[in-house]
């Protein structure tokens, strides 16, 4: 686990220098660890010194709700297009169902990932949803929706009885009719996640009421930022992802204009207190940028959520001891946090003992998770044509 750690690391401080290096003369962009901790803690702290009244906060929210629009070009969301969703290999499995699935975000451009449902005493009853984002691994044969950990959050949600969706980051997995560095990529996913919202709430069964997102590292990103701008989902799960000082270090993340305008900077963590008075879960850990959350973000958090009265709907899980992943003791706070908020059934994952236990979850082969076979996935627009699609969608 270290030394899958230390290459992780490796990789986003390439990402970061390189996307510094490209950006530097684009100011009014915040990459990787724009701020020292020290510096980000106290320009969180100003943030919180100049908010007084719950009223105060609203006006800033709508400035930060405001600058997100406009740096990623969605001042005008795209038309709402159809779905067009497709089905393949669905396996039934122990309390919970997976198969493979598409849809269009926008005309001819797919989302493409894996829906999970539960079986069992679950039917015709209301259902929560769940979409599921990813974030940046470093191995081609091993990231994203097809990790045992990302399957093994999902099977377990499901079988508590939510509709969940794991789908592919723009540019990985099946997702490649754009390049996941190309310009506009964070619009793309916010976009998609926008979608996935609207899939998921497609089903007859699926509770408006009961919708959350939960992903982690450039997965978290994804977490707040849809969170920020859809107020359909009702909780937020942002792992290891939130920080006063790092600011993404990924073009997907930060390579749009979404946390500054002119001298006025915006931190992903006013960001993810936009989903105040909704519940929200800081899951982090102390070996990367989110080791300093009990005593910098999450009383940030606290202080907003208190604003509205809602104080007891924030917490933080901190591991300081783990690293920077969506592991097991991970996995238990987010089950812990969401079967609360979300009435989910957490007793359908406990094993005899009454522990929460994993084991009833098969690990399925990629090859059975995937969509597209290659003629399929070679035929798709892609580039130019996909930005043209957006574009027009616009309008």
């Amino acid at each position: 686990m270290k030394q899958s750690f230390r290459h992780f690391i490796f990789l986003f401080f390439c990402v970061t220098l390189l996307g510094s290096c490209v950006f530097a003369q684009q100011t009014n962009l915040c990459v990787g660890a724009y701020y020292s901790e020290e510096e980000g803690a106290r320009k969180l702290n100003q943030v919180l010194k100049s908010i007084h009244t719950l009223k105060e906060w609203q006006a800033h929210a709508d400035s930060v709700r405001r600058q997100i629009r406009i740096g990623m070009q969605m001042e005008r969301f795209p038309a709402k297009t159809p779905l067009n969703p497709k089905y393949r290999n669905k396996k039934i499995l122990d309390g919970y169902s997976v198969e493979a699935v598409v849809f269009e975000s926008l005309p001819g451009f797919y989302v493409t990932g894996n829906l999970y449902r539960p079986l069992g005493n679950f039917r015709n009853k209301s259902l929560a949803v769940i979409a599921s984002p990813h974030g940046h691994w470093n191995k081609p044969e091993d990231y994203g929706r097809f990790r045992n950990e990302t399957q093994q959050r999902c099977a377990a949600f499901a079988k508590m009885g939510a509709i969940v969706f794991s789908y592919d980051m723009v540019g990985y997995g099946e997702s490649q009719q754009l390049d996941h560095h190309g310009e506009k990529v964070v619009t793309f996913q916010t976009w998609n996640t926008i979608r996935i919202i609207d899939f998921l709430l497609s089903f007859p069964e699926a509770d408006p009421d009961r919708v959350a997102v939960t992903g982690e590292s450039g997965g978290g990103t994804q977490t707040f930022l849809a969170t920020a701008l859809d107020d359909r989902i009702k909780v937020s799960v942002p792992v290891v992802m939130v920080s006063a000082h790092f600011f993404g270090g990924c073009t997907c993340e930060s390579g749009m204009p979404i946390h500054r305008t002119g001298n006025k900077v915006f931190s992903n963590v006013e960001i993810a207190c936009l989903a105040a008075p909704r519940p929200m879960l800081l899951v982090s850990d102390g070996d990367d940028w989110t080791k300093n959350n009990p005593a910098v973000e999450f009383p940030f958090a606290k202080y907003i959520y208190k604003l509205y009265g809602k104080e007891s709907l924030v917490e933080n899980a901190h591991f300081p001891n783990e690293v920077h992943d969506y592991g097991k003791n991970k996995r238990m706070a987010v089950y812990e946090f969401l079967a609360k908020h979300l009435g989910l059934k957490i007793a359908n994952i406990k094993d005899s003992n009454g522990n929460v236990s994993e084991d009833f979850v098969t690990i399925v082969e990629r090859k059975d998770l995937e969509y597209f076979n290659p003629e399929e996935l070679n035929g798709l627009i892609k580039g130019e044509r996909v930005y043209n699609v957006l574009l027009k969608s616009q309008r």
